[in-house]
């Protein structure tokens, strides 16, 4: 083979070699570019949704404040109906049932009229507090339990029914400041004339619930 021929294979031989080493090298740069591009945070969470979660394990009556709540991140097809998308939305508002850390806290989470509307079809209905005398009883109630509010009348023997088909919205847990009557706090759904009557006799009467 004539000198120029070899010269001319050797070259276009060593040519693909480099032109196949570097079409390797750009691959591997792309390849490790899309790994960190899949990595990054704003591209991770940039589906993700804000929610107030609670901070750590909270019990039912407790009062939300900063320490407590904390944002996250959840997929969007995971934000459930009526979270809370800012802290300001629940501080100062009361749990009306327990949340594990990390749970996010919507609407029916906690006390007030949205939980009321949950659990009750009649638009009208209010919430009152009473607190029942015996620990035990209260222990046995759930949010949506239908009771009726019961005390002692002018007889011992002869109690009165205060409401008939009271629907327990939060069982609360007793209060520890001085003066303050001992028992746990249970909050219930009435309509306002049984709310009020109800109301009016928590002041000096002790009450009780019976279920339905």
């Amino acid at each position: 083979m004539p000198l120029r021929q070899r010269w001319e294979a050797l070259r276009s031989r060593f040519g693909f070699g480099r032109t196949l080493l570097l079409r390797r090298a750009i691959a591997t740069v792309l390849v490790g570019l899309a790994a960190v591009l899949a990595l990054a945070p704003g591209r991770a969470n940039s589906a993700d949704d804000a929610v107030v979660v609670a901070a750590q394990n909270l019990a039912a009556g407790t009062v939300l404040e900063p320490a407590l709540v904390t944002l996250r991140g959840i997929p969007k097809q995971a934000v459930p109906d009526g979270a809370a998308r800012v802290p300001s939305a629940v501080l100062g508002r009361t749990l009306a049932a327990p949340v594990r850390r990390g749970e996010p806290l919507t609407d029916v989470r906690l006390t007030g009229s949205d939980l009321t509307r949950a659990l009750s079809t009649n638009p009208d209905t209010v919430s009152v507090s009473l607190r029942l005398a015996d620990p035990g009883v209260a222990a046995l109630l759930r949010p949506g339990t239908a009771v009726d509010v019961v005390t002692v009348g002018e007889r011992q023997d002869e109690p009165v029914v205060l409401a008939r088909g009271a629907r327990v919205l939060a069982v609360l847990e007793a209060g520890t400041h001085t003066g303050e009557r001992a028992g746990k706090l249970v909050l219930v759904a009435l309509d306002p004339i049984a709310a009020t009557r109800v109301a009016a006799a928590s002041i000096s009467q002790t009450l009780t619930v019976t279920f339905r």
